[in-house]
């Protein structure tokens, strides 16, 4: 590990923090409200607390987004950080972890820290490397920014209980969407095991959610939850099989979020795995079809039901595609249907049908009034009537599709 170390800190944080970017889950919401300024310390996560910022390719690069180190005992057959893999090598201390977040915030660089790792000797030494750092941020440096941790598979419930105490969410990452795909290409790790340790933080988040009899309060503990990433297009499995998983997930352990990443070919990968990537429109449609499964009211077999091969539409978003292939559900009446129908209506969304049904215990709405509430008449007139509008036989056309779906492009050869 001495090895790990020689290069400068700055080699070593070009180094460690390029290794995060494959890893999707940093997002920064769903965490209570801290403010140095009204209680003292360091940090906030409001107001101009937490700040987003997004790389090319989509992935949030917020916060200080790092691993202790990328050296890693596992030999995962999709990971750039596998033990056979011949990337170059470093390590943090604890000490320079909890040192660069703390100079990094002073210079209003970050807002927070993401903190994932390598495995190194086992998995409860390096988790407890990793409470051990985001513990001396809270309690020895009073850090009241955000923290987003990385729970080492396998790691002893202890450990893991103790992180929930400090991080703002913890993740652990089920990889892949199928056991068959893990046991295939990380057949170190376990499934079950991983879902286990999902369950149990699940019920410590919710024990910790009722109020004690004596005090009244809310124990702090993981306020913003826990989520997972699964990597699209390693292992074959169509995007029917992902979001069934995803539904899965979100309904037995009470997840905030399932993120999705598109395979990346790595250096001397197994020969199992693709050569090419798979092109990042898909990973945006599993994002559109998991909104669509956790806010809009569809079902997982809903949104794939008419796809095939149950890969989604990469033309479509998946809820025009829905509709196109359900036409015996439109038109629905902006001045009389339910919030659930209007939901359905490509071009609505959940902050629209609220103006929506506001609006309309004043007056019947026209097409017009749907306008000046933002909404893109062009999107949503085929599937709608409304006061002096019917689509007529416009939702019956046989080209209906082609006047959603993109237009062709000249691709250049320079």
């Amino acid at each position: 590990m001495n090895i790990l170390m020689k290069k400068s800190l700055t080699e070593r944080l070009a180094i460690l923090s390029d290794a995060a970017k494959y890893d999707a889950s940093c997002a920064s919401s769903g965490t209570v409200k801290r403010d140095s300024a009204a209680s003292g310390g360091l940090g906030s996560t409001e107001g101009s607390g937490i700040c987003h910022a997004y790389a090319p390719d989509g992935r949030c690069i917020s916060l200080l987004k790092i691993l202790l180190t990328n050296f890693c005992i596992y030999d995962c057959a999709y990971c750039i950080n596998r033990s056979s893999s011949n990337v170059e090598r470093a390590r943090f201390t604890p000490e320079e972890v909890i040192w660069l977040t703390l100079e990094f915030y002073r210079r209003n660089y970050i807002e927070g820290l993401f903190l994932s790792s390598g495995i190194i000797r086992s998995s409860d030494y390096t988790m407890e490397e990793m409470v051990r750092i985001v513990r001396e941020l809270r309690v020895t440096h009073n850090f009241r920014g955000y923290i987003h941790l990385k729970s080492i598979p396998e790691a002893s419930p202890r450990l893991i209980e103790e992180a929930g105490l400090f991080a703002d969410r913890l993740s652990l990452n089920i990889e892949l969407p199928t056991d068959n795909g893990i046991s295939r290409f990380a057949p170190e790790k376990k499934p079950a095991n991983i879902r286990r340790s999902m369950g149990d933080l699940r019920l410590k988040i919710e024990a910790a959610g009722e109020p004690t009899l004596r005090t009244k309060k809310r124990q702090r503990f993981v306020p913003a939850g826990q989520s997972t990433q699964m990597i699209v297009g390693a292992d074959g499995a169509n995007d029917a099989t992902i979001l069934a998983t995803s539904g899965r997930l979100y309904s037995s352990y009470g997840l905030k979020r399932v993120y999705y990443s598109a395979f990346s070919p790595i250096p001397d990968s197994s020969k199992n795995l693709p050569l090419i990537k798979p092109p990042l429109m898909r990973e945006h449609r599993l994002y559109q079809a998991d909104w669509l499964y956790r806010f809009y009211g569809f079902g997982i077999d809903e949104i794939t039901a008419s796809q095939t091969g149950g890969m989604l539409d990469l033309n479509l978003d998946p809820k025009l595609a829905w509709a196109l292939a359900n036409r015996a559900e439109f038109p629905v009446d902006i001045n009389k249907a339910e919030r659930e129908r209007l939901l359905r209506v490509p071009g609505l969304g959940t902050k629209t049908v609220k103006s929506i049904v506001s609006a309309r215990r004043f007056r019947r709405l026209r097409l017009d009034d749907l306008s000046r509430l933002g909404i893109s008449i062009k999107k949503v007139q085929s599937f709608i009537s409304a006061e002096g509008w019917s689509p007529r036989r416009l939702i019956d056309r046989p080209d209906l599709r082609a006047m959603f779906e993109p237009k062709p492009e000249q691709l250049s050869l320079l």
